[in-house]
């Protein structure tokens, strides 16, 4: 099978597209016929990290680098292996492989139906390869922070870096609980946050919303970890929280189901900013790495 293999660290280049051999699911694990994948930040951050840091990370934590890249993937169930209860032959999937040295930049990816980092669910019928690939990690992120806080209808909540994948997903969360959603982006994609649901957008180089007069918002979200709460902790209430992608997170099988659900309602639509094609998955980690990219960024692996 054709695969992205990663064996050092460093530039795009490093990153190689090889034939390497199909996994074969062991007991417990489902061999998953990758459609489509994506590239984060967190695979950037990954590719650059040295081998001599992230190896004693990886004993520490218990995992090891990842051999193939691609911590996003969504596909067709089409072999599982004994003892697996939760999935059938056929059945449309998607999920993570955090924590698993093969990830999903790959025709074939096993993984385990129950693990303690990555998660794995169904796909709802009505939604596509495409937008359930990219949703696990920036919404589960986003779900899990913002879920520090309970964030109840009329509340007023500023998103930070709203146009990224962490912040896009966060503007729609926030929504969904009735709060009223100021997104702070560029001027380029002021648009593109209201149409995710925010109630107003407020430009970063000009509308520095850490100089208005008085406390206003119940909640601040950094969603691209650029801010400090001292920075803007006068725009906070009294009872305010300020809440940052940096916070340790952690994925959830059941996080994931219920995001299912709100892409199956159409309450939660992740944003696709640019599509490439495995082969061309070193131009899809220099978009990734320029900084600028807008939601997600999707890797189609097969037809």
């Amino acid at each position: 099978m054709k695969a992205v293999v990663c064996n050092k660290s460093g530039r795009p280049d490093v990153l190689e597209i090889k034939e390497v051999q199909k996994p074969y699911p062991r007991p417990g694990e489902i061999l998953v016929k990758v459609s489509t994948s994506s590239v984060t930040r967190g695979d950037v951050h990954l590719r650059r990290m040295s081998r001599l840091i992230l190896i004693p990370i990886g004993l520490i934590f218990g995992f090891k680098p990842m051999k193939i890249t691609g911590v996003e993937f969504a596909g067709t169930v089409e072999e599982i292996g004994s003892e697996v209860t939760r999935f059938r032959k056929g059945d449309r999937v998607f999920g993570t492989a955090t924590g698993l040295v093969f990830g999903g930049n790959a025709e074939y990816l096993c993984v385990p139906e129950n693990h303690k980092m990555g998660v794995i669910a169904h796909i709802p019928d009505n939604v596509t390869f495409e937008d359930a690939a990219v949703t696990p990690v920036g919404a589960m992120t986003a779900h899990f922070i913002l879920n520090k806080v309970k964030i109840t209808r009329g509340m007023n909540v500023l998103v930070y870096g709203a146009s990224g994948s962490v912040g896009s997903f966060a503007v729609q969360l926030a929504k969904n609980y009735g709060a009223n959603v100021t997104g702070v982006c560029s001027k380029a994609n002021l648009q593109m946050v209201k149409d995710m649901g925010a109630s107003n957008a407020l430009d970063y180089a000009a509308d520095d919303f850490c100089t208005k007069p008085g406390p206003e918002y119940d909640v601040i979200f950094d969603a691209v970890g650029k801010i400090s709460r001292s920075r803007c902790v006068r725009m906070l209430k009294s009872t305010g929280r300020f809440l940052s992608v940096k916070y340790p997170t952690k994925e959830k099988s059941e996080t994931l189901k219920y995001l299912a659900g709100l892409l199956a309602e159409g309450r939660l639509k992740p944003f696709i900013d640019q599509e490439f094609s495995l082969d061309q998955i070193r131009e899809a980690h220099a978009y990734v790495e320029k900084g600028r990219k807008r939601g997600n960024v999707l890797i189609k692996v097969s037809n």
